[in-house]
């Protein structure tokens, strides 16, 4: 059956998609039980620790486990672990894998891997970054036992090991996880619930995975990212669909099983389908407006004011979301689900403001280079209303476009715009990987080898430094308000709002797991 691509004919075909039940069979030719499902984005980057990626993330959480995980109360779980000890002076701690793991390729999992792993991850990574800058030793017991000596007590450990968001620190093989620092992982080996099948990948096409018959579940109950994966499907296929309404179509006419994201101008029709389970995520999204505060023009602090003060949120989130009940307005950068959030003073969406900022700051028509993802549905309006808004307050402009891939490598470069770098890009982020200042990417000031924006703040790196190493729960929260305060009023990140976000699915997939993120072990086919 071929898929309809129009809106049109979408919402026609709704009226009979209502009243007829389509039944997907259970096994495929082969007498596979297979899950066909659309994320938000194609896969383009395979290396676990190269990239922020959500898409490289979700296939991280298919092909690789980790060490420890956070259930659905986003508190850290043993997952590889099987036990471990913590010393009276909390300087020593000492881990022991769980017995029977191994790779894809049938190597055992030794604790070598695991401190091979947490090594090059914590290059890569600022809570990996942190924990390295307060580790003495992190060394191999034996094939099952590795220990981690820090230099003085630090409170985020297990909340670093147990990271939810891109990177995550999964657990490679020690011979890939030991390759050279600046040479990208290409060949994926994990010892997760399923295995990446190289050999049926095709960019652009689809992502196949197929169930790992050797590993080994935890016996507790699936809870967010932790407890037991249990792979109840033969194999999944990843099919890279970019039109959105294409997308929406093949699930309610069961070519697909599982849409990742059901945009929200087409959830009525949704709802409407008979076979068709909505299904919200436990936490949402929240979309920013990130500068490159190292080039011209925004490493001025009154252009970068400028532009906060003339951003209106709601302008944002009815152009991007359409859905008021779906939409949230919020100038918090730990987005309105932290536990840390404060109300602090964000965008203004007052031009005349704006126009004296820019004015004051002596802008002098320096092009600003608004990079633009158009084969991503949850971003693809924010460039065109941040094109109109920056020439409304006499911003020179210009919009590339490109696929999401593209923008992610164009996004790394940190050359003026002349050279091919750019000016302003997106963080289209789960709520996961922005609750605290730590995980919060965009709250890192340091600068050159810093988080893409390259912001460098002393004040900042010393507020993180303070929450990290703090017990006092109040503190933490004073710490914590401070710096969204900062970030906001210095305008390296402006908050453009957050957004319910609602994964769709057949009626026939039971099992769907979508506390934290949308995972796929333990789906299974009635």
């Amino acid at each position: 059956m071929p898929l309809i691509s129009s809106r049109r004919t979408i919402l026609q075909a709704g009226v009979g998609l209502a009243t007829t039940t389509l039944a997907a069979p259970r096994a495929d030719a082969q007498g596979r039980r297979v899950i066909k499902a659309v994320m938000h984005a194609p896969l383009g980057v395979l290396d676990p620790f190269a990239t922020t990626a959500y898409i490289t993330r979700n296939h991280g959480y298919l092909v690789y486990d980790t060490l420890f995980a956070m259930d659905k109360a986003s508190k850290p779980q043993p997952q590889m672990v099987r036990d471990w000890t913590v010393s009276d002076d909390r300087l020593t701690y000492a881990f022991r894998l769980r017995p029977g793991l191994k790779f894809h390729d049938d190597a055992p999992v030794t604790a070598a891997d695991a401190v091979a792993s947490l090594r090059r991850w914590a290059a890569r990574d600022v809570m990996g970054t942190r924990l390295m800058n307060v580790t003495e030793t992190l060394e191999a017991i034996d094939a099952e036992r590795f220990r981690l000596v820090l230099k003085r007590p630090y409170g985020l450990v297990l909340e670093t090991l147990a990271k939810p968001g891109g990177p995550v620190p999964f657990v490679l093989p020690k011979r890939i996880a030991e390759l050279p620092a600046d040479q990208r992982i290409t060949e994926a080996v994990g010892s997760g619930p399923f295995r990446f099948v190289a050999a049926e990948h095709r960019p652009g096409d689809r992502v196949v995975y197929e169930r790992f018959a050797g590993y080994v579940p935890r016996d507790e109950p699936a809870s967010g990212l932790a407890g037991g994966k249990l792979a109840k499907v033969d194999r999944i296929e990843w099919l890279e669909i970019a039109d959105s309404q294409t997308a929406v179509n093949a699930l309610l006419t069961n070519e697909i099983q599982v849409l990742e994201n059901v945009p929200p101008d087409m959830m009525t029709l949704a709802r409407r389908t008979r076979g068709v389970v909505l299904k919200p995520r436990g936490l949402g999204n929240f979309m920013l407006m990130r500068f490159n505060s190292a080039q011209q023009p925004f490493d001025n602090r009154l252009v970068r004011q400028a532009v906060m003060a003339a951003v209106r949120q709601k302008d944002y989130l009815d152009a991007q979301i359409g859905d008021d009940s779906l939409a949230q307005e919020c100038s918090s950068v730990l987005s309105c689900e932290s536990p840390y959030a404060a109300d602090v003073p964000g965008p203004q969406g007052n031009l005349e403001r704006a126009r004296a900022l820019l004015r004051e700051s002596g802008y002098a028509g320096e092009k600003v280079i608004i990079l633009h993802p158009a084969d991503l549905p949850s971003g693809s309006a924010l460039a065109p209303v941040t094109e109109q808004l920056l020439r409304s307050i006499g911003m020179n402009v210009q919009v590339d476009t490109m696929d999401w891939n593209g923008l992610l490598a164009r996004r790394a470069r940190n050359v003026p715009v002349e050279q091919g770098g750019w000016s302003i890009a997106w963080g289209l982020w789960s709520n996961l990987d922005l609750m605290n200042p730590i995980v919060n990417l965009n709250l890192d000031g340091r600068g050159a080898r810093g988080y893409v924006g390259w912001v460098e703040d002393a004040r900042l790196e010393e507020l993180r430094n303070a929450f990290s190493f703090e017990t006092d729960p109040a503190r933490q929260q004073a710490i914590a308000t401070e710096l969204q305060r900062l970030s906001n009023e210095e305008a390296y990140t402006v908050p453009l709002g957050g957004s319910k976000v609602v994964t769709g699915h057949r009626d026939n997939v039971r099992g769907v797991v979508v506390d934290l993120v949308l995972v796929f072990w333990n789906m299974e086919l009635a």
